[in-house]
């Protein structure tokens, strides 16, 4: 279904404008009666998987690379 509605009557009755998208109706802002803009709802993205090294073939991290560094090693840090 179509709503169509001026833009007044628009701003008095937004949230049942939004409420009206989310149950899939396309809604219309008229400026005098003529069509001027759409409202539309906004979809939420889908999650997406982090795939970029996925084709790399890396040989997995030693234990040892999350022991603490020794100190003389900490100290060319700060």
């Amino acid at each position: 279904m179509t709503i169509t509605m001026n833009v007044q009557d628009a701003k008095t009755n937004l949230s049942r404008l939004l409420a009206s998208l989310g149950r899939g109706d396309k809604v219309i802002i008229a400026k005098r009666g003529v069509p001027y803009a759409r409202l539309e709802l906004i979809e939420k993205p889908a999650k997406r998987e982090l795939g970029f090294l996925k084709d790399l073939d890396l040989p997995p991290l030693p234990d040892s690379f999350f022991d603490p560094l020794p100190e003389d090693e900490l100290a060319l840090w700060e």
